[in-house]
């Protein structure tokens, strides 16, 4: 018999306590990619890069540019721009070329 009754299970929740929206990944074409970054010169210059790799790659994939900074935060990610392939942060902190792009789908492609 006990004091208190049973211990009620706990529910599993994300880093926030469940306060952010749930991140759908949407793959086509082979690869899941987001840029992470508040939408300046060095993020958009990030996913230019990106679309340019993707179009050399003959891969038709949509890039999602994150710009929350909840959902940035989420993924470990402090200093931008970051690009995420599939779920997982494979650069940030720096700008990267198309060359260097293309080397880490190819790498983190599905």
């Amino acid at each position: 018999m006990s004091l208190f009754g049973a211990k009620k299970p706990e529910k599993k929740t994300c880093c926030c306590g469940g306060s952010c929206a749930p991140q759908a990944e949407v793959k086509t074409g082979g690869a899941a990619v987001k840029v992470l970054g508040s939408g300046c010169a060095k993020c958009n210059r990030l996913e230019a890069a990106t679309k340019e790799a993707l179009a050399e790659l003959g891969m038709d994939t949509t890039i999602d540019h994150v710009t929350d900074f909840a959902q940035i935060a989420a993924y470990g990610v402090m200093s931008t721009p970051a690009l995420v392939v599939n779920g997982k942060v494979v650069s940030y902190g720096k700008e990267l070329k198309k060359e260097e792009v293309i080397e880490l789908l190819k790498k983190h492609q599905a």
